[in-house]
């Protein structure tokens, strides 16, 4: 496998390797002048035997002899001075067929020769010096359809199809009947610059003519539709051809679903090819090649087999094909293999090899190679540049982005376009914003793709802003460049939008890609991302129901839109209707699902879904591992978690995060402290989540000197700075602890405490009546996050704990003018299958009145046999006592734990959900009955997780 390589074998391998120089044509600078050359008896071979024999010297040899003795040869001055002029034009001899050509014009009357000057055209097309040829084509006083053809191939094979469709239409218009060499040229053309249109024309045109079953034609044809990507064209014109016996019809049939992407179509052919017992060569293995991805690696494989068999591995094209097939299929040691026993490399090779280490995730063998090819004498060009900064990209590894960069600077290479897109590209994944825009601003041209790595850059690096003013300045300036916006883009541009939380930049951009005619899937798929990331789920909703085909991903986007805006019950409902649909949820969806089970603590759905994974045979790891242990914590049930936990063999930094946050949800603090001990001593190493999970964990177990000591770990050992949240939970261990001097001496030592500092000493002055920090708390915490409707309800809640009812009343006041509302009650439980919600003195449940009987009940056998007394300074409202014990009574976690117990079994456990801080009253009501009704009640609030058994609960009457 590619995991075995192991960089000594290249280091080892490449030391040792010869210098690959490229070879230079040797040069015979030998005067053809007779007087000055030893002439020597020719009548054993002929001219023209020599030429084919392919030996230059020997022929301007003989050439000389030639025309030295023309009396007595057997061949016109046209005929010797052809046959070497295509020798030369074979062996791509510029140098020596330019004298041929010089020796030409000075010959008597064979300067103006048709034949030899169209032989001259052809001899400079195939030497790449199109400007040579077409000073020849332009002089020539007479054109047969050979000269034309000449120029026509000269031109397209030296990559200038629209000089070839130019000659073409001159052809036309001068009324030069085409023949069945002319297609080929002027179709190849059509099909390098994807112009279909004009191919069907010439297509018809060649049927018109005639020429439509020429075997060269028809070729040409097959090649040019797949070119344009129809390749129902490509296989409609191979279907309708009688006798399939020409290997170069297959050739271009297979490389045509090869370089289309399908590689089913093309392996079928092949094995048709085989049955049919039509003779294959080097480039049939080539074009299945290219179709072997991992699907189809033993195919491949017997490819392999079948090429040392014909010894076709000795053309470095076939062994580049092999190398680039194995790397596909992931299998880097076969293709390592075939690198070092190759006897000839060139930039394909090292290429295909770099890419190779870099798409199958292997970066730093990827930059260790790089190296070894420089030392090794090798020049990079801009395809290993751009390899070569895409691993640096993936690595964060800036040094190495920057070392590419200078070598691209320094050999002329950061001009190019697509250079400088992957410069673009490796600056933003190393975050560094500055550099991405300097290389972007610094580029005289740019394209669609150089415009949506820089927004694309900007939006992932939280510049969402620099994102959207980019997007901006390319509906002006991009037109002048040529640059049309599309899809890809507009989803960069929506990850700002959506990040920004502005809903009005997604309606703007949604409104955009309406009058441009953008829409697509993903686009679609995205909008209903950003409309429910905006908290507009209604818009997210129609979104998703004017999709037509909707894919996996178009469930999933509105299963998180729900599960993100607080509707898990809808999440749950669209997750059946979609599997009713008959799709197939990934481990996305699924781990939507896990999240949306876990806000209802729906313990029975949990279940489901976790037997769902199972069946669907996903591994457990990762994502899905972090998910499930955070889904059974939240559902009530630590030790499912647990069980979880120590199944996954492989523990990554998040899923230990999950397993601490999920001991401190449950007031665990120990055995999280343990955990992260643990967590060390397996090398893991702990980010800034991790610390926040164990502060929080000893946060809501009293352990203030571990909370304290573990704060210092992460600035000193670490080297971590803290986030506000940090500090906050700090302060929160300490103001639980009543200890308020210190936690405001602390928070005074914080350079930018922020809301959620603050707000963690009000709480905890509320709590232990400390008026004086409170209201200097209050002050700092609306100063501070002044949108936030639950910060004016903690300050109005310590002001009502005062019974300052005028403060009470300017803080409600203040929220109205905001419009800002405050977030009501509820609570809710799963019973039967089924989410149960109740608000505060709610009446809408169908056995409402059921519930308020049995609730007067319990509270009866609490009055007599426990003692109970409503707690009226936990109602923090300006009414008598008496009505504040009516608004006690019907608070929403008391009438579900009365629906509970009409409805579960006796002796059941009961797990109850609050979107708020269970009250004072509310906290000794549940442990009474816990201890006078025999049941276990788990009340997950918004602080943490209580357990109340026996008539105590696990948070000590610490929360």
């Amino acid at each position: 496998m590619a995991s075995s390589i192991q960089p000594s074998l290249l280091n080892s391998s490449l030391t040792t390797m010869p210098n690959y120089h490229i070879l230079k044509n040797t040069h015979f600078n030998i005067p053809l002048k007779t007087s000055k050359i030893e002439t020597k008896s020719i009548s054993s071979s002929p001219l023209k035997e020599i030429c084919k024999q392919g030996n230059l010297k020997e022929a301007f040899l003989s050439l000389t002899n030639y025309l030295s003795h023309q009396n007595v040869a057997h061949l016109s001055p046209d005929e010797a001075f052809s046959s070497v002029i295509e020798l030369c034009a074979g062996k791509k001899s510029t140098r020596e067929g330019k004298q041929i050509h010089t020796h030409v014009i000075k010959s008597n009357g064979h300067g103006n020769s048709v034949f030899l000057r169209t032989k001259l055209v052809f001899f400079y097309g195939k030497c790449g010096a199109v400007v040579d040829a077409k000073k020849v084509f332009d002089e020539m006083p007479q054109r047969t359809i050979f000269s034309w053809n000449a120029m026509l191939g000269a031109y397209v094979s030296n990559g200038k199809p629209r000089e070839t469709l130019e000659l073409y239409q001159g052809m036309r218009v001068l009324g030069v009947n085409v023949d069945a060499c002319t297609f080929p040229c002027v179709i190849k053309a059509c099909g390098l610059i994807k112009d279909l249109r004009l191919g069907s024309e010439i297509h018809g045109f060649a049927v018109k003519s005639g020429c439509e079953s020429n075997g060269f034609v028809v070729n040409a044809l097959v090649s040019m539709y797949a070119k344009c990507e129809d390749t129902v064209g490509a296989r409609q014109l191979f279907d309708r051809i009688q006798e399939k016996d020409d290997v170069v019809l297959w050739n271009s049939i297979i490389s045509a679903y090869s370089a289309s992407g399908k590689p089913i179509e093309a392996i079928t052919l092949f094995r048709e090819m085989e049955k049919a017992g039509v003779g294959m060569n080097s480039y049939t293995y080539v074009s299945a090649l290219q179709a072997c991805e991992e699907p189809f690696r033993r195919l491949g494989m017997e490819i392999h087999a079948a090429i040392l068999k014909s010894n076709d591995h000795t053309h470095l094209y076939v062994a580049n094909a092999l190398l680039v097939m194995y790397t596909r299929c992931g299998r880097m040691k076969e293709a390592a293999q075939i690198f070092l026993k190759m006897t000839d490399k060139d930039s394909i090779t090292w290429n295909s090899m770099l890419s190779g280490f870099v798409q199958n995730g292997f970066y730093n063998q990827a930059l260790q190679f790089f190296h070894e090819t420089l030392v090794a004498g090798q020049v990079a060009d801009q395809v290993s540049l751009i390899s070569i900064l895409g691993t640096s990209g993936r690595l964060k590894n800036l040094l190495n982005g920057m070392e590419a960069h200078a070598y691209a600077m320094k050999n002329g290479l950061d001009s190019d376009i697509q250079v400088a897109n992957s410069l673009i590209d490796m600056y933003s994944k190393c975050c560094h914003v500055n550099y991405m825009e300097r290389v972007f601003r610094s580029m005289f041209c740019r394209d669609v793709v150089s415009w949506t790595t820089v927004i694309a850059g900007y939006a992932q690096s939280n510049h969402h802003t620099k994102a959207l003013d980019v997007f901006r300045e390319v509906q002006t300036d991009g037109p002048e460049d040529g640059v049309n916006i599309d899809a890809m883009m507009i989803g960069s541009v929506l990850l700002a939008c959506t990040s920004l939380r502005q809903l009005n930049h997604v309606k703007e951009t949604h409104g955009y890609i309406l009058r441009k005619g953008l829409s697509d899937l993903v686009l679609d798929n995205t909008l209903v991302d950003a409309y429910g990331e905006c908290n507009n789920i209604e818009l997210a909703f129609s979104m998703f129901k004017l999709i037509e085909n909707k894919d996996v991903v178009s469930w999933t986007s509105m299963i998180s839109a729900y599960v993100d805006n607080g509707f898990g019950d809808k999440a749950l409902s669209l997750f059946r209707s979609m599997i009713k649909d008959g799709l197939k949820p990934d481990s996305v969806a699924l781990i939507s699902l896990l999240s949306a089970t876990a806000s209802l603590s729906a313990l029975k759905k949990g279940k489901e879904v976790h037997g769902f994974l199972i069946k669907q045979g996903f591994l457990l790891e990762g994502s899905i591992a972090s998910s499930l242990v955070d889904m059974y914590a939240r559902c009530g049930t630590l030790e499912n978690s647990f069980k979880v936990f120590d199944i996954v063999k492989e523990k990554d930094t998040v899923l230990w995060t999950c397993m601490i946050h999920a001991c401190g949800m449950h007031g665990c603090g120990k055995e999280a402290v343990e955990l992260f001990n643990k967590m060390k001593m397996e090398n893991i190493k702990p980010d800034h989540i991790t610390f926040l999970a164990l502060l929080y964990a000893c946060s809501h177990s009293g352990m203030i000197d571990e909370g304290k000591r573990y704060l210092e770990i992460m600035k000193d050992e670490y080297k971590f700075e803290p986030w506000p949240e940090h500090y906050a939970c700090v302060v929160d261990l300490l103001g639980r602890a009543n200890r308020l001097k210190e936690a405001y001496q602390f928070v005074k030592t914080i350079v930018e405490p922020g809301a959620v500092v603050w707000c963690a000493l009000l709480g905890a002055c509320h709590v232990h009546c400390n008026k004086e920090l409170g209201e200097i708390a209050a002050e700092k915490l609306l100063d501070s996050e002044p949108e936030n409707p639950g910060n004016y309800v903690l300050v109005s809640n310590m002001f009502a704990a005062f019974k300052r009812w005028d403060d009470v009343e300017l803080v409600r006041e203040r929220m109205k003018e905001k419009g800002l509302k405050k977030t009501p009650a509820c609570s809710w439980l799963e019973m039967r299958g089924k989410v149960h919600s109740f608000m505060a003195r709610d009446k809408t449940h169908p056995q409402s009145d059921q519930i308020y009987e049995k609730l007067d009940e319990v509270i009866e056998v609490l009055k007599k046999e426990g003692g109970y007394v409503a707690e009226t300074k936990y109602v923090l409202h300006n009414v008598d006592e008496e009505e504040k014990t009516k608004m006690l009574y019907g608070h929403s976690e008391r009438l579900a734990i009365a629906y509970a117990l009409l409805e579960s079994s006796k002796g059941a456990p009961i797990r109850v959900n609050k979107n708020l801080r269970v009250c004072g009253d509310c906290h000794a009501f549940i442990k009474l009955v816990s201890e006078f009704f025999d049941r276990e009640i788990i009340v997950r609030d918004a602080s943490r997780f209580h357990h109340f058994r026996h008539g105590s609960c696990s948070c000590g009457d610490f929360w």
